[in-house]
């Protein structure tokens, strides 16, 4: 259960995906502007499109060609209903060129590839763009080998690039547009400023997406999905999203709501005890914590596979849960139907099936017990408050809340916690220690640089690998760790932290000098993409 898009008072822009690495981009941007604004997969069918009631739809980029016979495209009947209903559909990079080819024009392989920054021309008066950009240039994120050469009735070049391919082309009368580069990435200086023109003066959006609406409605949602004798679960990790999603479920329902905190193990430096306190004393939630550390190193015992380790974890934590309802029915004298998970919306989207590759089932990027590590004889249904939202959005609800701000700030810790941050196998030697100590300094360090907020997300790597080092005089043979840093808006892409050496140097030594079995740091430099933000 979450919230339904058709009950957000505002005005919907619906991406279509085409497989474009910036689609999630889009929505972000959009969303920034406080008008909401979901992605669907590219080929999904018309009536899942109309169900949505959305103002504007937008057709995403893609690494496909439109003369390839599997390529991605809209359903049939998608571009009379938008024309018979007046809605705006804006073509960015191959949703042009689909716009193109559907409507009769011709696409086809472009004399020269552009990619990377380029100028543009804007050549004439337009919807797209301002009178007062006419005649100048800007500078634009491109990323096409196809071009558009013969555009369909109707339509005109508005601008070209310095090589004249088409840029920008429109027919304002039937509501149709696109663009040949990306609006979306800080590439595009002035991208934002032709999205904000585009929903705004050419489609009369009106911006309406607030957190406190989003607040009332999850809130109602909540209270019509639970029946008023009906009690609920809450699985709490000591994140923000587990944290928000529960108080505002605890808002909706009281105390019938059961908060439960599974120590797995594979949790931080003394996070139970921090989290716990944190809950008491700052959040009032009902909580009762669970020691399992058992139960999963036992079931972790010699497995190296990341999303096998990912499958058992989301496996024995729905085990807990379902003995925590047992436990609680005997008290109560019925048994809670409900579980709450703090998923967000990044995990939707990473689990969707990317467009054009046939498949109906998620293409994994990455599970874990919110989205593909549930077992499907689970019991509990599932209450999501926070799934139409991004990291950010959730820090906004939750300060509308009074979730304390020091607790809305932690960095985004992963559900299988530590499994997935020792590469290989968890219970072998003392690595899950060897990793929480490293950790530790390291953060702390980062908390006493003042680089904490800053920072999206830091943590530290335990590899499965040796190596040789001399320490006390003596040659040793010891583990290899990385530091991994990263800012981002919505965990969706990063950058990797550039911090100054003498901070690398000082966090090295002390790691080097206080943690016994370390003999050499390294950091990772990698963004996202092409890497994700964990190492597993």
């Amino acid at each position: 259960m979450a919230l339904d898009p058709k009950q957000v008072k505002s005005d919907l822009v619906l991406i279509l995906d085409f497989g474009s690495q910036y689609t999630h981009l889009i929505t972000r941007r959009i969303r920034s502007l406080s008008v909401f604004s979901l992605c669907l997969n590219g080929t999904s069918s018309l009536q899942s499109i109309t169900d949505l009631n959305p103002s504007v739809v937008i057709l995403s980029g893609g690494p496909h060609s439109v003369h390839t016979p599997d390529s991605p495209s809209f359903p049939d009947g998608f571009i009379q209903w938008a024309q018979s209903n007046a809605v705006p559909v804006l073509g960015i990079c191959y949703g042009l060129q689909l716009l193109v080819h559907r409507l009769g024009g011709e696409v086809r392989v472009g004399n020269t590839q552009e990619y990377g920054r380029m100028e543009i021309h804007v050549e004439n008066q337009s919807a797209l763009f301002p009178a007062e950009k006419v005649g100048h240039n800007q500078v634009v994120w491109m990323s096409h080998g196809d071009e558009a050469v013969t555009l369909p009735d109707g339509f005109s070049v508005v601008a070209r690039s310095q090589q004249g391919a088409v840029a920008a082309i429109e027919n304002p009368s039937a509501k149709f547009y696109g663009l040949q580069y990306h609006p979306e990435v800080t590439h595009t200086p002035e991208g934002m400023e032709t999205l904000k023109h585009f929903l705004f003066d050419v489609c009369g959006v009106a911006a309406g997406w607030t957190m406190e609406d989003v607040m009332e409605e999850e809130i109602k949602v909540i209270n019509n999905t639970v029946g008023p004798e009906e009690h609920v679960i809450c699985a709490l990790s000591g994140g923000v999203d587990s944290t928000v999603a529960a108080t505002i479920v605890h808002k909706a329902i009281g105390d019938r709501l059961h908060c439960v905190f599974v120590d797995n193990g594979l949790l931080r430096y003394k996070e139970r005890e921090r989290v716990m306190e944190t809950f008491e004393k700052d959040l009032h939630l009902p909580v009762v914590c669970v020691d399992a550390v058992d139960q999963f190193l036992t079931k972790l015992k010699g497995v190296t596979d990341p999303e096998i380790k990912r499958k058992i974890i989301g496996k024995e934590f729905i085990c807990i849960f379902d003995a925590f309802a047992q436990d609680l029915e005997k008290k109560l004298g019925s048994r809670p139907a409900y579980l709450v998970q703090g998923t967000l919306y990044p995990d939707v989207i990473e689990s969707c099936p990317p467009p054009g590759s046939g498949r109906t089932h998620s293409h994994t990027i990455k599970s874990h017990h919110n989205v593909g590590g549930l077992p499907k004889d689970m019991k509990l249904k599932l209450i999501e408050p926070l799934k139409l939202l991004f990291k950010d959005e959730v820090r906004q609800l939750g300060r509308i809340m009074d979730v304390p701000e020091g607790f809305l700030k932690r960095h985004p810790f992963p559900g299988p916690g530590l499994a997935v941050r020792v590469l290989g196998d968890v219970t072998e030697g003392n690595a899950l220690d060897v990793l929480r100590q490293v950790d530790e300094i390291f953060i702390q360090s980062i908390k006493d640089a003042g680089l904490y907020d800053i920072i999206w997300q830091a943590f530290a790597v335990f590899l499965p690998v040796r190596s040789v080092g001399v320490q006390g005089d003596q040659r040793t043979h010891s583990h290899v760790v990385a530091l991994r840093a990263v800012t981002s808006q919505d965990g969706m892409t990063a950058d990797w932290y550039y911090f100054e050496h003498k901070f690398l140097d000082d966090v090295s030594r002390k790691i080097c000098n206080g943690v016994r079995g370390v003999n050499r740091v390294v950091q990772d430099i990698t963004s996202k993409p092409p890497s994700t933000i964990e190492w597993e």
